[in-house]
């Protein structure tokens, strides 16, 4: 037991449907910032309009052409990236001092939950050496980005399931120049993106916590 909050303890899920990203983006800041030893972890299930985010060493070449879809500049680490309807978000809001390992293992167990997760519908996917994330014969179907403060982090991993991919081909996804994208409709998996989403979060809670 630390400051009242059991070392196992499960995290508090919260399903926000749609929302726009910067006052999402915002809302994480303001959690990780009011943190107390005695507050839960929390996943956030989520969707969020067209946008691109750019991480806070992105580098603006890897926008290769113009679209009337937003950048914003956020403090995750990484480059550029897409969200948008039909992806799957999870903001992962854990407090790396009580769970006993360090950002490399948080970002290897969320990997291995979207492995997993695909493996359980017939999918072969796999962690790709120095390019955070989960691929599908080299495509990226999903992405990873942290932010860790005073211990804490936010951000967290996006999930393509049923989307319009084209907006990737105006950036080098994540840094990335020619990087393939995929997506689990185009893989064979006809679950919906809420279901889906609704299992990756089960799966992240027993890779986090179990």
């Amino acid at each position: 037991m630390q400051g009242g909050v059991r070392e196992g303890s499960e995290p508090c899920v919260r399903r926000l449907g749609r929302v726009e990203y910067e006052p999402t983006w915002r809302a994480m800041q303001a959690f990780t910032a009011q943190r107390t030893a005695d507050m839960p972890d929390e996943l956030w299930l989520l969707e969020h309009p067209p946008v691109f985010t750019q991480g806070q060493a992105g580098k603006p070449e890897h926008l290769i052409a113009a679209t009337d879809i937003p950048v914003v500049p956020i403090d995750r680490g990484g480059q550029i990236t897409y969200h948008g309807p039909g992806q799957v978000v999870v903001y992962v809001l854990v407090d790396l001092r009580r769970r006993g390992y360090g950002i490399r293992e948080l970002v290897t167990r969320m990997e291995q939950a979207v492995i997993d997760l695909l493996a359980a519908h017939g999918i072969n996917a796999a962690r790709q050496p120095g390019a955070p994330g989960v691929y599908v014969d080299g495509a990226k179907i999903a992405a990873l980005g942290l932010r860790v403060k005073h211990g804490c982090t936010y951000h967290g991993l996006a999930l393509n399931v049923d989307m319009d991919l084209s907006p990737f081909a105006a950036i080098n996804p994540c840094g990335y120049a020619g990087m393939a994208v995929t997506q689990c409709r185009d893989r064979g998996v006809r679950e919906s993106s809420p279901a889906l989403g609704q299992a990756l979060v089960q799966r992240l809670e027993h890779a986090i916590y179990g």
